[in-house]
């Protein structure tokens, strides 16, 4: 993730939404971390101060991921690039994140084999 967003030329703290991949749940706040928003071991932070939901700081899973939706083995990175291109066109309906322009988009293949990172930018 780190490497997806300096090729962007951003930082973690500009995004305005983050998709990730939840087949586990401790698999989001691992990301959490390894992303830099949250000191190891303290991802669980974020998500019981409220800036991982809709309207926090950092909506995180604004479908309810993996979680709501089922695991889609292999597919799991598709749904996560329609789910937030549908947010930065404005598209997402009561899940809508308000004026997203940024989303960050990460997905696990196999337990820490395959792993790959996207940014999404909505240009106007």
């Amino acid at each position: 993730m780190e490497r997806a967003c300096r090729q962007a030329g951003i930082k973690p703290g500009d995004m305005d939404l983050f998709e990730v991949c939840d087949a586990f749940s401790i698999y989001a706040l691992l990301s959490l971390e390894a992303a830099g928003f949250a000191k190891r071991g303290e991802g669980w932070k974020l998500a019981q101060s409220g800036d991982l939901a809709l309207t926090g700081s950092l909506p995180v899973l604004t479908m309810g991921g993996c979680k709501a939706r089922g695991n889609p083995i292999a597919a799991v990175g598709v749904y996560q690039a329609v789910e937030a291109a549908l947010q930065l066109r404005g598209e997402a309906g009561v899940n809508q994140v308000s004026a997203a322009r940024l989303a960050l988009i990460q997905s696990l293949g196999g337990p820490a084999s395959t792993a790959a990172a996207h940014v999404l930018e909505r240009l106007d």
